[in-house]
């Protein structure tokens, strides 16, 4: 089954900290327990979520936070295996670095633009490193951002890489998806068709090459763009604001790593308003174990060189406010 957490009752929550259980816990110190669930920190955002690590992998290199009026999911980029990266660091150790940098951030300046705010983050999480590490290596730890922020009458996004995000506003679903790392892997594909075939040209070979490509488009014009050591990857992130009164306003939200939105945009098992009202009725939970479900019974639909993968969801859901938060079924 996948790791589903219950929601706690609402209660009041500063910036930069998050209510779980009852106890206060600092960033750092949520940033290092994936999956955590809290109560609203307001009258009107709930919030619940699930996170698993890949079938057979002991580290979860995606991570689900909550800071107060914001939430987020984090997917680290998988070193595959024999590649250098410059830095002693892990993809664990980035996502739960730049998630405690984000809220530390927030906290610092809870009216900076979500772009401000990764920003600073970013460039907090670069010191984090220590001298040890290559920050210009271009296998440098990377990961992917969705956040969504509560604040007063309005909500804001931001996207940056191939983290999705779900929303259903005034009824309306659409997902917001940037999908620059897959046309900058779609380019390598086809460039790779028109090469002849030499020594060496086998699968594994193939796949190294691709690697190291895609690599140097990493955080450059024309490639894509996620957060690693550059704080200017920040400025490059989809963002906007819904309203949250009103007929027109949002009422469901769902944060994804591509581990989960695999659902619709490889298994095809829902389109995006599916999703939402999956997670929505039967809890987060329940979608990443279709999601294992279809990796285990039709390979043949993934695009990824990987069978499986770290998946996240979080739902958000808006309305009046009320004592005590009740989690969709079976979450």
């Amino acid at each position: 089954m996948a790791a589903a957490h219950r929601g706690v009752p609402d209660g009041e929550a500063r910036p930069g900290r998050t209510a779980t259980a009852g106890r206060a816990t600092t960033p750092a110190e949520a940033a290092a327990a994936p999956g955590t669930r809290a109560g609203s920190a307001g009258p009107t955002m709930r919030v619940w979520s699930a996170s698993a690590p890949a079938p057979g992998r002991a580290v979860n290199e995606d991570l689900v936070f909550r800071f107060g009026p914001l939430v987020g999911v984090l997917d680290g980029a998988t070193v595959p295996e024999g590649f250098a990266t410059g830095c002693v660091h892990s993809p664990a150790w980035y996502v739960r670095h730049l998630a405690a940098r984000i809220g530390l951030a927030a906290a610092a300046r809870p009216a900076a633009t979500l772009v401000s705010t990764l920003a600073a983050a970013i460039l907090a999480v670069r010191a984090d490193h220590g001298a040890d590490c290559d920050l210009d290596h271009p296998g440098t730890p990377s990961s992917t951002v969705c956040l969504l922020r509560e604040s007063g009458g309005e909500a804001d996004w931001l996207v940056l890489c191939d983290s999705p995000l779900v929303l259903d506003v005034g009824g309306r679903v659409r997902a917001v998806t940037d999908d620059r790392l897959e046309q900058a892997v779609a380019d390598l594909r086809r460039t790779a068709s028109t090469l002849p075939a030499g020594p060496g040209d086998d699968p594994v070979s193939r796949f190294r090459r691709a690697v190291t490509v895609q690599r140097q488009r990493m955080n450059r014009t024309h490639g894509y763009w996620v957060a690693a050591a550059d704080p200017d990857a920040a400025y490059h992130a989809l963002t906007g604001t819904e309203p949250l009164r009103g007929p027109g306003g949002l009422r469901r939200a769902a944060l994804l790593t591509d581990g989960a939105s695999c659902a619709v945009e490889q298994f095809g098992l829902f389109d995006w308003a599916g999703l939402l009202d999956l997670v929505a009725a039967e809890g987060p939970g329940a979608l990443l174990d279709r999601v294992r479900a279809a990796e285990r019974d039709r390979p043949d639909r993934l695009r990824r060189h990987k069978a499986t993968d770290d998946a996240s969801v979080v739902l958000c859901e808006f309305g009046p406010g009320r004592a005590t938060a009740s989690p969709p079924t079976g979450s």
